[in-house]
């Protein structure tokens, strides 16, 4: 990685001032009320501006693809300008600043979908939980999605990466990884379809090349990402049966659309980063453009010892808004407490001192 952790780099059309990236981190703020960013989200990412490329938290892409209370779409008027004003503030403060679309498919709950089922390749449980803004509560059983309900969820990406670009966002990141709608379709633990989009693995990735395809008609392959989880088991998605041949058809996938980056949860998302020898590396050097490593990265020296082009950082930016700058200063970061990361106002999301302030 880069020896160079804060010289400029290039990532597609994108000239950014560091090799530090802003993990996407969901933190259920936005105003119930349409799910639009709320007032603090202009505070809270104007602070991390210092990132060479800020991702934001997932963002659904429909109210079909929302899973948990309190998160932001990117599908309406008012959540478009929301993010404007997000975009703007980013940029007055000389930062960059993507928008991660977000479709969570079975990772859902009706009472998130006025009492409908969440969607999925198939009617398989998750066995897992979700926010309904008041409790935990179990996921909902999904049903299958009807083949010509695809062209359908295919047009809901373009759309909302259309409504980025009116919102300011230099860029977009495809959510592909942690057992969302994107994942679900690619692992055959969760995709058991006998049409087109299962069985085989080039079935299995076609609807990612449809949704990429649909979301670089409008944005450009230079301002364009991708995020995947190869090994992780996030949402009880399962490994896949063949997990090595699965994601180097998904980097072929990737590479014949040009992307601009892959970021990589390096492992189980948010734990261990393992993976069988030589899985993760073999897919690094099959990527042709700009490759984020994420996951378990704390400090300066786990970023400089990453084998990448660049690195992002979650955990680390929820408590340290100016962690670029620390980092390169190699100075202490502020403690991370375990309460106020979801939901709440700004108490543990804007309210964190930069080192300035310590001063």
């Amino acid at each position: 990685m880069p020896a160079n952790l804060f010289d400029p780099i290039t990532v597609g059309d994108l000239q950014l001032k560091n090799r530090i990236a802003m993990a996407p981190l969901t933190r259920n703020r936005a105003n119930p009320d349409g799910d639009v960013p709320s007032d603090l989200a202009e505070e809270y990412y104007r602070q991390r501006a210092g990132a060479g490329l800020i991702i934001t938290e997932g963002s659904q892409i429909s109210p079909e693809g929302k899973g948990y209370a309190w998160t932001p779409g990117i599908y309406s008027e008012a959540q478009v300008t929301g993010w404007k004003r997000v975009t703007d503030a980013v940029h007055a403060a000389g930062g960059k600043i993507a928008i991660q679309l977000w479709h969570v498919g079975r990772i859902s709950h009706e009472v998130l979908l006025d009492g409908k089922p969440p969607v999925a390749p198939s009617a398989i449980g998750a066995n897992g939980k979700t926010f309904d803004g008041t409790n935990m509560i179990e996921t909902s059983v999904p049903r299958a999605l009807e083949t010509d309900e695809i062209a359908r969820i295919v047009e809901d990406w373009r759309t909302a990466a259309a409504n980025a670009k009116a919102a300011g966002f230099d860029a977009v990141e495809i959510h592909a990884a942690n057992g969302y709608l994107i994942d679900q379709f690619l692992r055959d633990t969760t995709n058991h379809r006998d049409d087109a989009y299962g069985g085989s693995i080039e079935n299995r990735v076609r609807l990612l090349d449809e949704i990429i395809g649909a979301v670089v008609s409008v944005m450009g392959a230079g301002r364009t990402g991708i995020r995947i989880s190869p090994w992780s088991n996030a949402n009880n998605v399962g490994i896949d049966s063949d997990t090595a041949a699965l994601f180097a058809k998904v980097i072929d996938v990737i590479n014949a659309h040009g992307l601009a980056f892959l970021e990589v949860v390096e492992g189980q998302t948010g734990g261990p980063r393992d993976w069988p020898e030589g899985g993760i590396e073999a897919l690094r050097s099959a990527y042709k453009g700009v490759y984020i490593a994420n996951n378990g990265y704390h400090d300066r020296a786990d970023a400089i010892a990453a084998e990448g082009d660049m690195v992002s950082f979650g955990r680390p930016y929820i408590s340290t808004p100016d962690l670029a700058e620390r980092l390169a200063q190699d100075a202490p970061l502020n403690p991370l407490p375990k309460d106020k990361l979801y939901g709440g106002g700004a108490e543990g999301y804007t309210d964190y001192p930069t080192l300035a302030q310590l001063d």
